[in-house]
């Protein structure tokens, strides 16, 4: 058993963030990763996917991206980024370390990997991210459908797809921009949407959203939440005739309250209205060249691709942790309290306006501060 005073779970950028405020403060630590790279996720990414917030804003800890990145930047230079963020500050994880669960032990947290590595910590720092296990429902007669089924986890870029017909189940962030890449492709695209949704523009009048969402989290909610709704209605028009069905609570409100981003556009509802992406209703059961949809309705396709979203399950490290989640499976808090002194959650706050990398920057720096009060208390 291997002891270190911090324990890091995950190389993403939420754990190299942590790590490099550790390495910043001169705070010694070990970090697992289950893969053999960092920033595992963005290596295999699909491939067109660029960052929806500015690069000002999502950058790691102590180190801003090059000067010479765009706006917004792709997943190629992110994977760059990250990899020179580790060189930087001699972050070098145990790779191949999958964590299977973390337990109290006394004074200390023990983490077992299923390789038969164990580590002693009296800090543990949970960064696996909440994109971590992707979702894949079960529809009625699946297995008569003569055509491919994947998760968006696995599509990399519109090629295997030509010939076909193809549709993607589900419209958040990532459904849609594979819809958009696959239509503009020339690949007859379905998409399915199953119910009300939230779509903001990336950029509005040459500003970033992001910017203006700061703007408006500072004024009063209902100020606010008015605003985010005219915007929409400016950018868009009335998009209920080519079958999406507005959602009756503000884009901000809903992040705040639900943690579900708002989609951000960059060319969907234009392919929509152009024709060039079809949207239908929830999928409920297939058929052997197709499916049949909420409405009745019946279409044929040869693949679907499931933009179905992804669950953190931290649970599955924790057993008999149930009250440090809220109702959504997250951490209620960033800094474990009471029988869970001791254990971080990176990464998970999805209810703040801006983006995953900002909430990453800022409570980051939360907990590296009270890791080394703490340490500073105990003597370590």
């Amino acid at each position: 058993m291997k002891a270190t005073p911090i324990l890091i779970v995950g190389a993403g950028p939420a754990g190299l963030a942590i790590a490099g405020r550790l390495r910043y403060r001169g705070l010694d630590f070990d970090l697992i990763e289950q893969s053999q790279e960092v920033g595992h996720a963005w290596h295999h990414h699909y491939e067109r996917v660029h960052l929806h917030t500015v690069k000002e804003f999502s950058h790691l800890p102590h180190l801003p991206f090059p000067e010479e990145y765009p706006q917004y930047v792709s997943r190629q230079q992110l994977v760059d980024y990250l990899e020179s963020y580790a060189a930087h500050f001699k972050i070098a994880p145990h790779f191949g370390h999958s964590l299977e669960r973390v337990s109290r032990e006394g004074d200390h947290w023990v983490a077992a990997c299923a390789n038969g590595a164990h580590f002693k910590a009296e800090h543990v720092v949970f960064a696996t991210g909440v994109n971590r296990v992707p979702n894949r429902p079960h529809f009625d007669d699946q297995e008569d459908f003569s055509g491919t089924i994947l998760h968006s986890k696995d599509y990399r870029n519109p090629e295997p797809f030509r010939e076909a017909t193809v549709l993607v189940a589900g419209m958040g962030n990532t459904g849609a921009e594979i819809a958009l890449d696959l239509s503009e492709a020339g690949i007859p695209t379905l998409l399915s949407v199953r119910g009300p949704v939230n779509i903001v523009p990336r950029d509005f009048l040459g500003r970033p959203t992001q910017k203006t969402a700061f703007t408006l989290a500072k004024l009063p909610a209902p100020i606010g939440d008015w605003i985010g709704k005219q915007v929409q209605g400016l950018a868009f028009g009335d998009l209920r005739p080519y079958g999406l069905k507005p959602s009756a609570m503000p884009p901000a409100r809903q992040l705040r309250e639900t943690g579900k981003t708002p989609v951000i556009d960059i060319g969907t509802v234009a392919a929509i209205k152009a024709g060039k992406i079809k949207v239908v209703p929830e999928l409920k059961a297939f058929t052997p060249d197709g499916a049949i949809f909420e409405d009745g309705s019946e279409h044929r396709f040869t693949h679907v691709i499931l933009a179905t979203g992804y669950h953190a399950r931290l649970e599955a490290f924790l057993p008999h942790s149930e009250s440090l989640f809220n109702a959504d499976h997250l951490p209620k808090s960033c800094i474990g309290e009471g029988p869970h002194k001791g254990l971080y959650f990176l990464g998970f706050d999805n209810y703040q306006p801006g983006g995953i990398l900002g909430v990453v920057y800022r409570d980051s720096a939360r907990i590296a501060e009270a890791i080394q009060a703490r340490l500073t208390i105990s003597g370590s």
